[in-house]
């Protein structure tokens, strides 16, 4: 499978095209505009989340609630484009509108400066229209073609926010639990971190700042043997952590315990394998997140994905204007305060993406039937 996604922040549209998948799956739309709200929720959002109502359009490749086999193409309109069409425009735009929306002041943790110098550009809105995370509209919207192709094979992906600048949520949770976090203002399952976090929030909204934090993503029903030792670009893990970190804003990814297994001995770190009969192999913790040597275990995948405070501050930082050369404040555009309810919603969906790849791969098959027969047949 391939996924491509094109459109800018205050464009006319964001676009995606899939390429690969298998004939007859069965498509629910009412389930990807439920994650696109989901994408738009959460404390801490700003006020372009009040302009936008994300719902998909789809343009190709499905009938009838099925798809064909042929390329999907998914398109999400972007209200706001009506107030910014005389300066966003593919055709002749207004010489003053776009002077007056042009960014020079570049934002320091932004795309803004590296992305003018390595384009030839000088006005930095011809880059931060596309670095923007407005972009992940789309991949979400993808990612639940690919949760609904996942979810056919009895895969299932579910998450929360552990933290959200400092404040932790320290819980443990089954992975039944976890679909309640969607209902939360943060997304975080202990009502007590949840209110410290929506009033921190609340602290750096009054002084003008933002706030990242990390999630937590898990995946169930993922039987053994996805991804291969035999390559290193074959790797589960290598291409669950590169696909999230293509994530506008995120700094880090974990696999199982991640960063806690060098403070340890190897016996308190390595699953330890039983068999049984009804379970037949199977690991007595899952410290690894459910990936060994590149290979899933069949064990639970658990992945940490760390975001960093957002670089758009009403109050900007230092830097220097681009044309003038001369040290000024940052510009500000229109930005969230805290997003990282949303950071756990466009998580899963490049999960469901990579997985879904992962998947296609091994198993082949031109109709969802024949995919999901195979997928039965693995021990």
């Amino acid at each position: 499978m391939k996924l491509t996604t094109a459109g800018e922040s205050h464009g006319k549209a964001l676009v995606a095209i899939i390429e690969g998948l298998p004939a007859h799956l069965k498509i629910d739309v009412e389930q990807i505009n439920a994650a696109l709200a989901l994408r738009q929720s959460g404390f801490g959002r700003g006020g372009r989340q009040k302009i936008e109502r994300d719902r998909v359009e789809i343009l190709t490749g499905i009938r009838n609630g099925e798809t064909l086999g042929s390329p999907v193409t998914l398109c999400i309109y972007n209200k706001d484009f009506e107030n910014w069409k005389t300066c966003m425009s593919a055709e002749a735009c207004d010489e003053n509108m776009m002077r007056a929306k042009s960014v020079t002041r570049v934002r320091p943790g932004h795309a803004d400066l590296t992305g003018m110098l390595k384009f030839g550009q000088t006005d930095a809105r011809n880059i931060l229209e596309r670095a923007s995370a407005r972009e992940t509209a789309i991949r979400v919207a993808a990612g639940e073609i690919y949760r609904q192709y996942l979810s056919a094979l009895g895969v299932e992906i579910g998450g929360y926010v552990k933290e959200v600048c400092g404040i932790k949520d320290t819980g443990r949770y089954a992975f039944n639990e976890l679909a309640r976090a969607k209902t939360t203002g943060v997304g975080m399952l202990d009502p007590v971190a949840e209110q410290r976090a929506e009033e921190k929030i609340s602290e750096l909204k009054k002084a003008g700042d933002t706030a990242g934090g990390v999630v937590e993503i898990r995946v169930k029903g993922l039987k053994s043997g996805f991804g291969s030792m035999m390559t290193y670009a074959e790797k589960l893990d290598a291409q669950l952590a590169g696909n999230l970190m293509s994530i506008q804003a995120v700094k880090g990814v974990e696999i199982g315990d991640g960063f806690a297994v060098a403070e340890r001995s190897g016996k308190d770190v390595h699953d330890e394998i039983s068999y049984d009969s009804e379970k037949r192999f199977y690991r007595q913790t899952n410290r690894a997140g459910g990936i060994e040597g590149g290979m899933s275990n069949g064990e639970e995948l658990v992945l940490r994905v760390a975001m960093k405070p957002i670089p758009t501050l009403m109050k900007g930082l230092k830097t220097v204007d681009f044309l003038t050369r001369e040290q000024d404040v940052a510009a500000s555009e229109r930005s969230d305060v805290c997003a990282i309810f949303a950071m756990e919603i466009i998580a899963e969906s490049v999960v469901a993406e990579t997985l879904a790849n992962v998947v296609a791969k091994r198993l082949g098959g031109d109709t969802m039937q024949e995919v999901v027969s195979r997928y039965q047949s693995l021990v």
